[in-house]
C-alpha cells in the first residue's frame, strides 16, 4: 500500500466513523474507546487469517506425534495470540443488524481476553451497548462494516498507523482533554530523531505514557533504520499511566504495533513500579504541566526526586494550613529531576515541558543550576505554538545525556529555536512535516560531528529533485520547488556541511564567557542564546521615512472615517429608540 493509498484509507475510515458518532449515546470523550477496540478486533482477525494456513499445517503435521500441540499453542507461537471463532470479524459483521450485535462484540472481546491472558482487562466490552440506541439499532453494524474495508493484506505497521491516526483525531476532537493521552506524532518523531535510540538489550521508560506513542515511534525509528529483528525484540518498554482507560489504549497500541513492554496503572509521583533510579537507557514523556498538589512529604525522601532537589516554597507555611499538609509549589521540576535520575550512566532522555520551566526561579533555579553544572542537559528546543491540542503556547523539549559530563561538551548546551519551523494543519493546529523533522534532526547530528548524516540528507533531497519531472504542470513545478527549498534550507544555514551557530535557529552556548549560560543567570530559554534575524528591507533612510509617513497618513484617515461611522451609528440608534 502506497503512502497516498494509506492516507486515503485513513481519511475514509475516520470520516465514516465520525459521521456515525452523532447517533451514539456516548460523550465525545468516550467515543474513541469502542472505535479503537473495533480496530483492534479487525487487526486480530486479519493477522490471524494471515497465519491460519501455517497454523493448520503445523497442527496436522504434529497430530498424533509426541510433539502434538493444540491450535492455540501453535497460534501463539506463530502470531502471538489465539483468536477464537466467535471473534472472527466476518462472524460479527454478517450477524443481523440488531441490538444483539453489541452482545456479539462483547463476547468476542471476552473470549480474546480469556484465551490470551496478556490481554486481560485491556479490551473494551461494556461500552458497545451504547452503540445500538433504540432509535437506530443498526448503528453498531454500520461502524463494524466501516472497518471491514481495511484490506485483508494489511501489515502490522499499517494497522499501527491507522490506530495512531484515530488516536490523534480523537485528541483533536476532544481539545484540551485529548492532550492528556496523546502527544502529536510529529513532535514525538522529532524527539526520537534527536534521541536516536539504538536497538539491542535496551530499557525504555515513559513515566506518563498516555496511549504509548513514545514507545511506538521509538520502535518505528529503529525499524526504519534497518535494525536487526532480533535486536528489536530485545528492546523493552516500561510505561506508567494513572488513568485506567488510557492504560487500555496504551496496551492495545503496543499490541497493534508489535512492541514488547509493560504498562502499569499508577501515579508516578507516589509509585515507582520499575525501580527507576539509574535503570534506563532511554526515558521519554510528555507529562502534565504545572501540577501543584503533590505532597511534599511523600516525594521529599524519594531519590528519583531529591537527587537534584525537590521544589519548595520560600517558607514552609506558604502553601500549608492547619488542615492541609505542605505541597510542592509546582511539579515541573519533579519530572525534570526524575528524568535525570532514571538514566543509567550512558542513558539519554527527552522531555516535553512548559516554557516557564526554562527560567523558573527560587528552589527550581537551584535545581536547574545543579543540573547545568553537572553537564547532564544536552539540548533545549523551543517548539512552535499550537503544536498540541491541550497547549496553545510554545512548549520546550529538554534533552539529557548522562554520558555528556565525560566529554568535551560537558560545559556546553545546544539551543534550537524551532518556533518558525512548522506546517499549518488548520487555523488552530500545526505540525512538523517529514522534511522539517529531518532538517531539525540533522542539526543535532552536525553538532555531534556526524557530517555524513548531513551529506546523506542532502543527497536524498537532490535525488527527489532529480526524480521530479520537468514539465509545465503546476503540480510538478511545485514539487520541484519544494525539494529545492529543502536543499536551500540546509545549504544556506550550513554551507560547509559542518555545524555552525545560525542566528535565529541554533547556538552551542558555553557555560562561561560573555552571554554564556552563567552570564544569562542559568536560563535555558533558547531565545536568549539563539537571537533573532533582523531582515534587511532594502530601503534607504529617505524611502523608509516616506513609507512611514504614508502609513501614518493612512492611519489618520482611517481613524477619521471610524469616528464618522461611530457618530452615524449613535445617531441611528437614538432615532430608532426615540420613536
Amino acid at each position: 500500500m502506497t503512502d497516498k493509498e494509506l492516507k486515503t484509507l485513513k481519511d475514509n475510515l475516520w470520516h465514516a466513523a465520525d459521521v456515525l458518532r452523532s447517533g451514539a449515546h456516548l460523550a465525545a470523550n468516550k467515543y474513541g474507546q469502542p472505535i479503537l477496540g473495533l480496530i483492534f478486533l479487525r487487526y486480530a482477525d486479519i493477522l490471524f487469517k494471515q497465519h491460519k494456513a501455517e497454523i493448520d499445517a503445523e497442527f496436522d503435521r504434529l497430530a498424533g506425534t509426541r510433539m502434538e500441540k493444540t491450535r492455540k499453542e501453535i497460534a501463539i507461537e506463530k502470531c502471538g495470540f489465539f483468536l477464537p471463532e466467535c471473534a472472527y470479524y466476518d462472524y460479527i459483521n454478517d450477524a443481523p443488524d440488531t441490538a444483539e450485535k453489541a452482545d456479539l462484540v462483547k463476547k468476542a472481546m471476552e473470549a480474546i481476553e480469556k484465551e490470551n491472558p496478556k490481554m486481560d482487562g485491556v479490551l473494551p466490552k461494556e461500552v458497545y451497548a451504547q452503540l445500538v440506541p433504540e432509535e437506530e439499532p443498526e448503528l453498531l453494524s454500520g461502524i463494524v462494516r466501516i472497518f471491514k474495508d481495511i484490506p485483508e493484506n494489511c501489515t502490522v505497521d499499517i494497522f499501527g498507523e491507522i490506530y495512531e491516526y484515530f488516536l490523534g483525531n480523537f485528541a483533536l476532537a476532544e481539545g484540551k482533554d485529548g492532550g492528556t493521552f496523546y502527544t502529536p506524532a510529529t513532535v514525538v518523531r522529532y524527539m526520537v530523531e534527536v534521541l536516536d535510540p539504538q536497538p539491542g538489550d535496551k530499557k525504555f521508560l515513559d513515566p506518563a505514557c498516555g496511549s504509548g506513542g513514545m514507545f511506538v515511534q521509538a520502535a518505528r525509528y529503529m525499524h526504519r533504520h534497518n535494525a536487526d529483528a532480533a535486536d528489536q525484540m530485545k528492546f523493552r518498554c516500561y510505561g506508567v499511566e494513572k488513568e485506567p482507560d488510557t492504560v487500555k489504549l496504551a496496551k492495545m497500541n503496543l499490541l497493534l504495533n508489535n512492541v514488547r513492554g509493560d504498562i502499569t496503572e499508577a501515579n508516578s509521583f507516589y509509585s515507582d513500579p520499575y525501580n527507576a533510579v539509574g535503570s534506563f537507557d532511554y526515558v521519554m514523556a510528555n507529562p502534565p504541566f504545572n501540577v501543584d498538589e503533590v505532597s511534599f512529604d511523600r516525594v521529599s525522601g524519594d531519590p528519583r526526586f531529591n537527587t537534584y532537589g525537590v521544589p519548595r516554597n520560600a517558607t514552609k507555611s506558604a502553601k500549608k494550613t492547619s488542615d492541609k499538609k505542605e505541597t510542592v509549589p509546582n511539579a515541573n521540576y519533579l519530572w525534570i529531576g526524575y528524568f535525570a535520575t532514571a538514566l543509567n550512566e550512558t542513558g539519554k532522555a527527552a522531555l516535553v515541558m512548559a516554557n516557564s520551566a526554562s527560567d523558573a526561579g527560587k528552589s527550581e533555579y537551584a535545581i536547574r543550576k545543579k543540573m547545568i553544572e553537572e553537564g547532564v542537559i544536552s539540548q533545549m528546543v523551543t517548539l512552535p505554538s499550537n503544536m498540541f491540542s491541550s497547549v496553545t503556547l510554545p512548549a520546550t523539549l529538554w534533552f539529557f545525556d548522562k554520558h555528556k559530563p565525560q566529554t568535551d561538551k560537558k560545559d556546553e548546551i545546544l539551543f534550537i529555536d524551532a518556533r518558525g519551523v512548522f506546517t499549518q494543519v488548520d487555523r488552530a493546529h500545526r505540525k512538523f512535516s517529514d522534511e522539517q523533522i529531518k532538517n531539525l534532526g540533522v542539526i543535532t547530528r552536525l553538532y555531534n560531528g556526524d557530517t555524513a548524516a548531513f551529506a546523506s540528507l542532502l543527497a536524498e533531497y537532490r535525488a527527489a529533485l532529480a526524480d521530479a519531472p520537468e514539465t509545465a504542470d503546476d503540480k510538478e513545478t511545485k514539487t520541484r520547488a519544494y525539494w529545492q527549498s529543502q536543499i536551500d534550507w540546509l545549504t544556506e544555514r550550513f554551507p560547509d556541511g559542518v555545524y555552525r551557530d545560525v542566528i535565529g535557529l541554533c547556538k552551542a552556548a558555553k557555560l562561561d564567557g560573555e552571554d554564556g549560560i552563567i552570564d544569562q543567570d542559568y536560563s535555558l530559554n533558547a531565545g536568549r542564546y539563539v537571537g533573532v534575524v533582523i531582515e534587511d528591507d532594502g530601503m534607504t533612510e529617505a524611502e523608509f521615512k516616506e513609507t512611514m509617513l504614508g502609513l501614518h497618513a493612512e492611519f489618520e484617515a482611517l481613524n477619521a472615517e471610524a469616528k464618522e461611522l461611530e457618530a452615524e451609528i449613535a445617531g441611528n440608534i437614538k432615532m430608532l429608540f426615540s420613536e
